[in-house]
């Protein structure tokens, strides 16, 4: 059974069903959110707790963290294996509730309007149990050929280093197209650098291939591009501070 019907919830149970597993059922708060996913991966649509079905093998908890304890009270008295997919809750939020519980966390950033292979999404497993831990592994291998079984202290750290790598720098490439925005120039320029930046990061370590005026300590060109800065203190002080970070590793 599936509780979510966002971003992670809709690839996970749709890479599930292409491997023949079934949902059973399908919850989201709104009704038509758990439908429209319904339709896509099967099951029933649900938008209350009190109509989940108890005789599931598995319920995924699919929701923002804030929300999984509460869902987890409503599943106390299932005997089913219960999981969710967060990479910073602990599994000791679903061990105080549940009878058997696990975490089923897939490292990588989904949208709903892009397709996703989940063959080389590292799924980082974790149970309370070796009964639970072997029918995570057997259901993540199915999907996946890059499992982990990780402890929570370590998949919350993997979690702050993927926001590093990857929420960070697309905010940064929202502000470089505002930035370019304000001086009429078209995002479209930039497309094939950053490009072959995220290239040059599958092959090599990213501190070995890190280019541009910081590295170099051309203290001319960062001045010039601070005093470009001079009516945006916000972007200024980020810039500054990622120049002086690269610095700070280059030494």
């Amino acid at each position: 059974m599936l509780l979510g019907s966002g971003n992670v919830a809709t690839h996970l149970a749709q890479a599930l069903v292409a491997k023949g597993e079934e949902i059973v059922q399908v919850y989201s708060r709104k009704l038509n959110n758990a439908t429209s996913l319904a339709n896509i991966v099967g099951g029933e649509p649900i938008n209350e707790l009190t109509q989940i079905n108890g005789n599931a093998d598995l319920y995924i908890i699919a929701v923002k963290d804030d929300a999984i304890e509460s869902i987890a009270e409503q599943l106390s008295a299932v005997n089913g294996l219960v999981v969710h997919i967060s990479g910073t809750t602990d599994i000791n939020v679903l061990a105080s509730k549940v009878k058997h519980a696990g975490v089923f966390y897939p490292l990588q950033t989904f949208s709903k309007a892009k397709e996703v292979s989940f063959d080389e999404i590292p799924l980082c497993i974790e149970a309370t149990g070796e009964e639970q831990l072997t029918v995570l592994k057997q259901l993540a291998a199915r999907i996946s050929n890059k499992v982990y079984q990780i402890d929570g202290d370590k998949r919350k750290a993997l979690h702050l280093a993927a926001v590093f790598a990857c929420n960070f720098p697309n905010h940064l490439y929202a502000l470089a197209n505002q930035f370019l925005q304000q001086h009429e120039l078209d995002f479209e320029m930039i497309r094939p650098l950053i490009k072959e930046t995220a290239d040059k990061v599958m092959t090599y370590l990213p501190e070995d291939v890190q280019t541009g005026p910081a590295i170099r300590a051309d203290e001319t060109t960062l001045n010039k591009h601070l005093s470009l800065l001079n009516d945006m203190p916000g972007l200024q002080n980020i810039y500054q501070t990622l120049s002086d970070s690269i610095k700070l590793m280059s030494k």
